[in-house]
């Protein structure tokens, strides 16, 4: 029989044999598409109710029956959260402290994570157990003996008190250890045959390919440093030093809460964040540990 008089597959059949290939059924992937919805208009409801009561004047903001866009519109709430207080020092030290703290943990994290990857000593995993069993501590055990390293350092109402104590973080050495014990050592031992030495191979080599791990970490660490409160409340005692979160607390006073202006200065401490996800997601992705080596 010639193959010309064989039946051709229709499209809707092409569609289904791609889908059972790819090992899920239609009726699987439409129920997961619309739990994944469900699970997006439920997370994203509060917050665009947060944001759109932003730009609702006080007085609306409690009236009944409650709406969800405002009546009228008004920046006010952003001018007087700007203004009122000294919000720009506020955003100022902590763009300075969750910069600053996310290159240097970055740094540290991938030398850490390289070093416990790909040298076999026994006191590097037993190192490794150490950094690991930390991750079992509550922050409030190390906060006294944290606070009294920093005063004894002289670093008691610096930033630079809050950024030493938060380099070393144990999630971003794991992230780099995991990742780099992923690497080919072919790829290494190729980078020495060509005389790179070990400085050279960790920034040439090592750093190019982790860079999605770097990206996550960044993102992570620069989001525990933006919203960090805490620990910069215990360091820090000059009002004109307050990060971001100490001076979004001020607003809130003892006997009422001036709403408009605190909504106002919570989405503007929000907005980095975001941005930061959006210019950086696409970084976040897997890396091709085979690139550069043959088959």
């Amino acid at each position: 029989m010639a193959l010309s008089s064989l039946p051709r597959p229709t499209a809707p059949a092409l569609r289904r044999s791609t889908l059972e290939r790819e090992g899920g059924s239609p009726v699987r992937t439409v129920g997961a598409t619309v739990l994944l919805w469900l699970l997006a208009v439920l997370y994203g409801f509060p917050v665009l109710w947060f944001v759109l009561s932003s730009f609702k004047p006080a007085g609306d903001l409690f009236s009944y029956p409650l709406t969800m866009l405002p009546k009228t519109w008004t920046f006010a709430g952003y001018e007087q959260a700007w203004t009122s207080f000294n919000f720009a020092g506020y955003f100022t030290n902590t763009l300075i402290v969750a910069v600053s703290t996310t290159v240097l943990t970055v740094l540290a994290s991938a030398m850490t994570g390289y070093a416990l990857a790909k040298y076999q000593n026994w006191w590097l995993k037993a190192f490794f157990l150490c950094i690991l069993a930390t991750t079992m501590l509550p922050t409030e055990v190390i906060l006294s003996p944290s606070f009294l390293v920093i005063r004894d350092l002289g670093l008691y109402n610096h930033l630079a008190g809050i950024v030493v104590p938060s380099i070393i973080t144990a999630t971003g050495c794991f992230m780099f250890r995991q990742f780099f014990s992923t690497v080919p050592n072919e790829l290494l031992e190729a980078a020495r045959i060509d005389g790179s030495n070990e400085l050279t191979t960790f920034v040439r080599v090592m750093l190019p390919i982790a860079r999605p791990i770097m990206v996550t970490l960044a993102i992570f660490s620069f989001q525990w440093r933006w919203n960090d409160y805490i620990w910069p409340l215990i360091v820090l005692n000059d009002p004109s030093k307050f990060t971001l979160q100490i001076g979004i607390q001020s607003i809130v006073g003892a006997q009422n809460v001036n709403w408009s202006v605190l909504l106002g200065a919570s989405v503007i401490s929000i907005v980095p964040l975001v941005v930061l996800y959006l210019v950086f997601q696409r970084y976040v992705m897997n890396a091709d540990m085979n690139a550069g080596l043959k088959d």
